[in-house]
């Protein structure tokens, strides 16, 4: 294949490959060379340079020029590429036979200036270590001003880029300047007295970075409790937790912790900082130590040199002004000697360095862009250099990660992101190796998981890792509660109180019985937020205010806490420390202002569009009051809840709904009156979630679930359930874990159900064995108008199998095989569908690997059945010549007027 094919077909892999490390140095070693070896000139040069433009943009404006001056430019720029990007970069690409013409490139110059030019690669090398030499040198010979000098040495460069614009310069100031510099640069090579500074410094930074390690390792290696009252080893508690980010396509990918700063995900490839948000206790304080102690120990981001660690909680309580140098050195690790060659390192190579920032959510101050700070060496305030740091003003180039809940992530700051990483909690698994973790006795260790699986509410509690530990810590009080085990937030607060207040008492008085809080808890510090209506009931009011809560969680998680303490079942609990006349009125208090944040959401539902279904969107503020109502555990309060509420649509997407929501919801939303469609896409329901919507089934026509992470297990559970509820008839189910296990539930779902109108499945990993499977309920099934499985891998058989069910319905209306590796064996059994139907069905087969006799037969079928309403080929395995052919051409053309065929040609 020639150069400028290979340059033409590899464009996208040979772009990632050189903007892929978010720096400059990649793009500007190649332009050195491709300046050197007389492929661009300088008019060339300057125009991909240009002013502001973002890394993307220069290297595919280098690609579209190079492109057009032809082969020989092509193959000299695969020869660049392969000179300049490491082994790991190179998998895949292929780089011509151009690479031996390095070395038959270089010409003898004819002036000073060419000279520069064609030895442009050695010097940027080269000079760094003379750097300041040579200016002083330029300076003294009168070729450069003390302007040119300062603007070399800006501090927004690096080493690198400090030398081009060096040379930059001196080409600008003519013939004089560039043999001073020739000149200098041969005296300095006469004198090797260098060699030993150069040791020096690499002797200081290999000591830094030791020094680093095993500081970020003794700071990492141990985890404290919540309550800090007992440390344990990292390496003995730790549990992998679910981490998910979402593309630009909205597919939802997993990832593993080697994934977190790698490309997998990226968003923005012109920003530097990665996102990992997640609610209270879900684990990203731990999922960012972890991170840390495997760098320390060289098994995690190898080509990381320095990570330097920081707390957002600790830099709220610095009140100096501090410059970059001075923030790194003094809140992470103190170099012994050579601090300014250390950092210049870090100014230098920043693609080799990671910054963390642990809790955001915590920091004082609201993120901003408004004041900008680019020099490194100029004090300011922490907020100040840390905003500037996220949006890559201060220290482009260099990765950061920050942890944060959401809420306190505003689209100022996503401007800025390169990637938002999800931390989603405990899988099942996960849950059950944590309290193995957590327990050296395998039989308390068993207990305890039994113990946590027979309670479906508790055990979507303990996806979140701090309930999880909760729990684990206060096993004895959970082994012995029997039936009483906790339900909601609530009792897991409680059961936690009791456990540490327990350890203080003697087991004589284990008991919350009439008396115990006021003997074991000053009343001082229990009663008075009891009695105190500003604490208790206005925790609760910004809803009857109006204002939004979910802009603080703090809020949120207080206020349930108060309605379930106010809640009938903690009635004789809490009187105790206060009168019973006072408490009704405080209980009152608590459900008039739920209720009326209910009506008032109730109230903002605009009408229906003409033809449309009466539909609710919810915000996440509608989701806490339910959470709310459930902690109360009152069952007239969930029934009056939703008594009034009257529509046909509850609309919960992007609302971060995992399984501890999912249990509200089911609890409240079990109520309503009429059957509804529940759309909960883009959340992370998983099964454990799944499994608690439950039941709420009976109330729900259609169930939504896209992009959650549920696997055939859960949809075992679904249609154990689903089977017996009269109104369920629609599922979609679009990108999940599932595989061919879970198409036989759904077989027994289609075979039992002889209402259900619509299944989309598209997206998981069924492949010809799953739809064999699922084609045996089909067969069984005379109502199904809605079948989607694009995006899977059913090939021929699966085609066959499922038009073969298929060929007597009279309701299907609807089929998706698309992306499903379909060929001409899988269209010809389905034209056979299409010659059948008695329906205005619509097909989509775009793309897949039909050929040109597969297109015919559909062609032909499309002719013989005027019921059909559409085919979709586009994307199939046609050439160029099949779609000329005029016999061909002129069938497809009779349909696409008719606009019952659609593809290309």
């Amino acid at each position: 294949m020639c150069a400028k094919q290979l340059v033409l077909k590899q464009r996208t892999k040979l772009l990632e490959a050189l903007c892929c490390g978010g720096t400059a140095e990649p793009l500007d070693s190649v332009l050195d060379l491709l300046l050197s070896w007389d492929v661009l000139v300088w008019e060339d040069y300057h125009n991909v340079q240009g002013l502001n433009k973002p890394l993307y943009s220069k290297t595919r404006d280098l690609l579209d020029l190079v492109y057009t001056k032809g082969e020989e430019a092509c193959s000299l720029l695969l020869a660049a590429f392969d000179h300049v990007l490491p082994e790991a970069q190179k998998a895949g690409l292929s780089f011509g036979k151009g690479n031996s013409r390095q070395t038959d490139i270089k010409k003898t110059p004819t002036s000073a200036s060419e000279a520069l030019l064609i030895d442009r690669p050695a010097l940027v090398k080269k000079i760094p270590d003379h750097l300041d030499e040579v200016l002083e040198a330029l300076k003294e010979a009168g070729c450069f001003t003390s302007q040119d000098y300062e603007g070399v040495l800006l501090q927004m460069y690096t080493r690198s880029q400090k030398v081009r614009k060096l040379l930059d310069q001196v080409r600008f100031r003519g013939e004089g300047a560039a043999k001073v510099l020739l000149q200098y640069l041969q005296h300095i090579d006469s004198k090797p007295q260098r060699v030993k500074e150069e040791k020096e410094l690499s002797t200081e930074y290999l000591l830094y970075k030791e020094k680093l390690r095993r500081s970020v390792e003794s700071q990492s290696k141990i985890l404290s409790t919540y309550g800090e009252t007992k440390s344990l080893f990292l390496d003995d508690i730790y549990t992998d937790g679910l981490l998910e980010v979402v593309q630009n396509d909205k597919k939802v990918t997993a990832l593993g912790l080697q994934d977190l700063v790698g490309l997998l995900g990226t968003l923005n490839e012109e920003a530097d900082t990665i996102l990992v948000s997640g609610e209270a206790g879900i684990g990203k304080s731990t999922l960012l130590q972890r991170l840390h102690l495997l760098w320390a120990r060289g098994t995690l981001l190898t080509d990381v040199h320095m990570l330097f660690p920081f707390s957002c909680r600790i830099l709220n309580s610095e009140k100096k002004i501090l410059s970059l140098k001075e923030l790194l050195f003094q809140h992470c690790c103190w170099p012994d000697r050579g601090q300014d060659e250390i950092f210049q390192f870090i100014l230098d190579y920043p693609h080799l360095v990671l910054f963390t920032f642990d809790g955001l959510d915590e920091f004082k101050h609201s993120f901003t862009d408004e004041e900008r700070h680019c020099c490194p060496t100029q004090q300011a305030p922490v907020h100040t250099v840390l905003f500037n740091l996220l949006q890559g003003t201060l220290m482009k180039g260099v990765k950061k990660v920050v942890t944060s809940r959401p809420q306190a992530v505003g689209p100022s700051l996503k401007r800025y992101l390169r990637k938002e990483v999800l931390a989603k909690g405990f899988s099942p698994v996960g849950i059950k190796h944590f309290v193995k973790k957590h327990h050296n006795e395998i039989t308390v260790a068993t207990q305890v998981v039994e113990s946590i699986k027979a309670n479906t509410a508790l055990f979507g509690l303990c996806h979140i890792p701090v309930f999880c530990w909760i729990i684990s810590k206060c096993y004895k009080e959970l082994l012995g509660c029997g039936e009483g085990s906790p339900q909601t937030v609530t009792d897991v607060y409680l059961m936690v109180l009791k456990h540490f207040l327990q350890k203080q008492v003697p087991q004589q008085h284990w008991t919350l019985g009439k008396g115990w809080l006021q003997e074991h808890l000053e009343l001082s510090h229990f009663k008075q937020p009891i009695v105190n209506h500003n604490c208790l009931v206005h925790c609760m009011m910004p809803v009857a205010d109006d204002c939004n809560v979910a802009d603080s969680t703090n809020l949120q998680i207080t206020s349930e806490f108060v309605a379930g303490l106010l809640s009938q079942r903690y009635r004789s609990l809490i009187e105790q420390c206060c009168p019973a006349v006072l408490l009704e009125k405080k209980s009152e208090k608590v459900m008039k202002c739920l209720s009326k944040a209910i009506q008032r959401h109730f109230k903002s539902i605009p009408p229906p569009v003409k033809g449309e279904k009466k539909s609710m969107h919810a915000m996440p503020g509608f989701v806490w009051l339910i959470k709310c109502i459930y902690e109360m555990q009152e069952n007239e309060i969930a029934k009056g809840a939703v008594a009034k509420l009257e529509i046909e649509h509850l609309k919960l997407t992007y609302c971060n709904i995992g399984p501890v929501e999912c249990t509200a919801l089911a609890y409240v939303l079990r109520y309503l009156q009429n059957p509804i469609g529940l759309e909960l896409d883009y959340n992370s329901v998983g099964d454990v979630g799944l499994e608690q919507l439950l039941p709420c089934l009976h109330i729900c026509q259609a169930l939504y679930l896209r992009n959650n992470n549920i696997s055939d297990e859960g949809i075992r559970k679904l249609v154990e359930k689903g089977v017996h509820c009269e109104c369920f008839v629609k599922l979609a189910l679009f990108n999940n874990k599932l595989t061919d296990e879970c198409t036989k539930y759904f077989a027994c779902l289609l075979q039992k159900k002889k209402d259900f109108v619509a299944l989309r499945l598209g997206n998981n990993k069924i492949t010809s064995q799953g739809a064999e499977k699922l084609a045996e309920g089909l067969r069984y099934n005379k109502s199904l108008q809605y079948l989607g499985l694009w995006g899977n891998n059913i090939g021929d058989k699966g085609a066959e199998a499922l038009a073969d069910a298929l060929k007597d319905s009279t309701t299907l209306t609807w089929l998706s095989l698309a992306d499903n590796n379909v060929g001409s064996a899988g269209a010809r059994a389905l034209a056979e569908l299409v010659k059948k139907s008695t329906t205005p069905l619509v097909l989509w087969l775009h793309p897949n690997c039909i050929e040109r006799d597969g297109v015919e037969c559909l062609i032909e079928a499309l002719k013989v059945n005027s019921t059909v309403k559409e085919v979709w080929l586009r994307g199939n395995n046609l050439s160029a010549e099949e779609r000329r052919d005029s016999h061909f051409k002129s069938g497809v053309r009779q349909l696409k007027s008719s606009k019952k065929l659609w593809m290309r040609g």
